[in-house]
């Protein structure tokens, strides 16, 4: 489809790639509060009165009573003192104003550009869905931090696994929207030919990672085994007992998820490799420097992940890590435009 065909300007490109940023600066910060433990500093879901942050001391007070209140901590933070306790308030915080922020901004634009028409019907109905998902984000974000408040210390990390999991859909529709307007087309993302599996099944793959992943951080299961290619000098961690096939389902054990995130990334290269040479062999330039892209953002995912763990979970390092992976899924979304047809 040609590029005139579609009722499109550059004022709806801009937009869509400011959305783009600020949805990649939420996923980082979302990150950040979970690894500073700061998700569970607001107990109290206050989409309108909570715009502005505590101005007074007696409201400061009040929010770290509330805190006080809950697992985290009676448990861990008993000797928390208010100092403390503002800077991870401020890291949910700026969580959650950053989510109205982007709820906002793609929202009202999006109705404009319906109003006046400077959408094409399709482009119209894909940026409905991912306000829709950015919606349904802010609730399984309240979902995720409610987990936290009752009987836990930190939030479940099958609903962080959820929460992750759609902003990364967001993230990657976006993406692949930009790159259909910069490459003047409207190219489907799933076209059923036998060719462009091998690359579907990529996305799989790395998807699955991510929950993996998101499971890892939910449990802090990197501080179970902090050595790397080994777990403690044993490939299988010697702390799972599995004692029937149902054993290896057991998606709250610290070790054995530990152990299915570092294999399913051994997968991933073998994999990914063997795309190199399904693509070497088609000899198109614009695949390969995607691939080349692709192969660079997995290397280095390796080493922060890698380095991430024997540091002993180093925040900067951790954080890295988290990034690149957002890096990863994009080279991968596009080396899958370059090459779907």
């Amino acid at each position: 489809m040609k590029f005139k065909e579609v009722n499109i300007n550059k004022l709806f490109y801009n937009w869509l790639l400011i959305s783009f940023i600020l949805v990649f600066c939420m996923v980082i910060v979302g990150g950040l509060t979970r690894l500073t433990d700061s998700g569970l500093s607001i107990t109290k879901w206050e989409l309108f009165t909570g715009i502005l942050p505590p101005l007074t001391d007696v409201k400061w007070n009040e929010y770290f009573d509330l805190y006080k209140k809950i697992p985290q901590y009676q448990i861990l933070n008993k000797d928390m003192l208010l100092s403390e306790f503002k800077i991870i308030f401020y890291w949910e915080y700026f969580h959650r104003i950053l989510g109205r922020i982007i709820g906002l901004f793609f929202l009202i634009p999006l109705i404009i550009f319906y109003i006046y028409g400077k959408i094409d019907k399709r482009l119209m109905s894909q940026c409905l869905v991912i306000f829709l998902l950015i919606l349904l984000q802010g609730i399984i974000g309240w979902y995720m931090v409610v987990s936290g408040l009752t009987d836990k210390v930190t939030v479940s990390h099958y609903r962080l696994s959820i929460h992750l999991s759609i902003a990364i859909i967001i993230i990657s529709l976006i993406f692949w929207i930009l790159i259909n307007l910069k490459d003047k087309s409207l190219k489907k993302f799933f076209i059923n030919k036998k060719q462009n599996y091998p690359f579907y099944i990529l996305i799989v793959l790395i998807f699955s990672q991510i929950i993996v992943g998101a499971f890892v951080s939910g449990l802090d299961a990197g501080r179970v085994y902090q050595s790397w290619p080994l777990m403690n000098y044993t490939y299988f961690p010697d702390d799972v007992v599995i004692k029937n096939f149902f054993d290896f389902f057991d998606f709250d054990n610290h070790s054995l998820i530990q152990f299915y995130h570092r294999n399913l990334a051994y997968i991933i290269t073998l994999y990914v490799l063997y795309l190199g040479y399904l693509i070497i062999k088609k000899r198109d330039q614009a695949i390969l420097k995607a691939y080349s892209i692709l192969l660079f953002f997995l290397i280095l995912q390796i080493f922060l992940g890698v380095y991430t763990l024997i540091s002993g979970l180093n925040i900067y390092l951790a954080s890295s890590h988290q990034i690149s992976s957002l890096l990863l899924v994009l080279s991968v979304i596009n080396l899958c435009h370059k090459y779907v047809k």
